[in-house]
């Protein structure tokens, strides 16, 4: 009970809730509260109902009962309504001293009362309440031992007489005092029991809380995520496809009067509505570039650089070095919405006259370079836009990074980096794709 540092007032309702309660050492109280009761009522009813015939009379009788009253109020005071969890030794040694002498009182005047005396053995297990020294426990059980015996010896004494009552106290003393022991230990082992189980319950609880706030930190993060895929997706396909759509427009607004030279921009604006009409399809049901669709990431390269060519009048160079490897789907990806943002970066704030697109594959690592000679800019003092944001992401998502360097008046260069794990090239040694020039030459 030393966990337990409070006190209560007793009641039968506390009583009878420590009766049934979870706690051992509760139920085991209440049920040496209840002992005596039991006992002393059981011993009553048995010396009214089957006197000994012509025992007593009325008088013994009534004073019987008022005897029996003493024991009850004795067993109230020094028992029952003392909290067990503040009950001493010494109190309980008093205690168990009184009742002994009142039982052995009424045993004497009729041998029923012996029952009530048996309490003795129950509460001496108090006497141990205030340490583990079992002596005052052993000593409380052999008394109560000797009173039982004696009280019920009418026999004159003799060796043979006294030497069996002095084994018959030995063995109560020594069984009834081992059992104390026995089960104290095993109440005090299934006690711990108790609490381990409840530690183990309340941190399984505390699991399935943290299991339940991860799991909706995944969810949460797993929306966030894919919000941001498909912004990427959005600002990859349509939003450059757009682009492409309003340059080939405005271009053929300024030559509206020569219909023969506004057609082919009108043409060409026709032709990337329906390619990011298509685009647009393709990628909400598989999330992958149509150009890397059949064909491996060097060949994509070199048909983005001369499309792009080719709708914005720029020069534009796309060089493959190096042994090819192959790289998994989501790097290839990667690495080519890497280049078509760059480019369409250079078609919008550039100015450029010439680009390059390098694709390089070297020892551990596959880079991408996206070089230019327009306007630059000074990225320190600029807020990255969402296109940068969205390659950054995307190279992070499949272990590379972005590098970007500029300065107002000098150019751009975009570096992408992958380190993919060391394969077979594809289609041997020296496959690099050829350099190819594309687009038309500035005056």
């Amino acid at each position: 009970m030393d966990d337990i540092p409070t006190s209560r007032r007793w009641s039968v309702r506390q009583w009878w809730a420590d009766l049934g309660g979870p706690d051992i050492w509760l139920r085991f109280e209440a049920f040496l509260v209840a002992v005596p009761w039991v006992l002393l009522v059981v011993s009553v009813l048995l010396s009214l109902t089957l006197p000994e015939p012509g025992a007593y009379g009325l008088a013994d009788r009534t004073l019987q009962l008022v005897l029996a009253a003493l024991a009850a109020g004795w067993i109230f005071a020094g028992h029952t309504r003392r909290d067990p969890l503040v009950r001493s030794r010494a109190v309980s040694a008093v205690y168990l001293t009184g009742l002994l002498v009142v039982g052995a009182v009424l045993a004497v005047r009729d041998d029923y009362f012996v029952i009530l005396v048996i309490a003795g053995f129950f509460h001496a297990y108090h006497l141990v309440r205030d340490g583990r020294s079992w002596a005052a426990v052993t000593a409380g059980v052999l008394a109560t031992s000797l009173v039982i015996n004696l009280a019920t010896t009418s026999q004159v004494p003799t060796p043979r007489s006294v030497g069996m009552l002095a084994l018959i106290v030995a063995v109560q003393t020594v069984a009834i005092s081992g059992g104390y022991v026995l089960s104290v230990r095993g109440m005090e082992q299934q006690r711990e029991q108790q609490r381990a189980v409840t530690r183990l319950e309340t941190a399984l609880a505390e699991n399935e809380e943290l299991h339940t706030r991860l799991v909706e930190q995944a969810r949460e993060a797993g929306i966030a995520d894919e919000r941001r895929r498909l912004a990427g997706e959005i600002h990859d396909t349509l939003a450059q496809g757009l682009t492409g759509i309003v340059t080939q427009v405005q271009a053929a607004q300024r030559v509206w009067h020569d219909a023969d030279r506004a057609r082919p921009h009108v043409d060409r604006a026709l032709d990337l509505a329906r390619d990011s009409l298509a685009e647009a399809r393709r990628s909400v049901r598989s999330m992958h570039p149509g150009e890397l669709v059949g064909s491996r990431l060097p060949e994509a390269l070199s048909d983005l650089t001369r499309r792009w060519a080719a709708d914005h009048g720029v020069a534009c160079t796309c060089q493959v070095t190096g042994d090819a490897v192959p790289l998994s789907p989501a790097a290839e990806v990667a690495l080519f919405r890497a280049a078509q943002e760059s480019l369409t970066n250079v078609a919008r704030h550039a100015a450029a006259r010439r680009v390059g697109v390098t694709l390089s594959y070297l020892d551990d690592t596959v880079l991408l370079d996206v070089r230019d000679d327009g306007s630059g800019f000074s990225p320190d003092a600029t807020a990255p836009a969402f296109g940068l944001i969205t390659m950054r992401e995307r190279l992070e998502g499949v272990g590379g990074t972005l590098v970007v360097e500029s300065s107002p008046g000098e150019g751009t260069a975009i570096s992408a980096s992958i380190q993919p794990g060391r394969t077979a090239p594809v289609g041997g040694a020296g496959s690099a794709g050829p350099a190819c020039a594309v687009g038309p030459e500035p005056a």
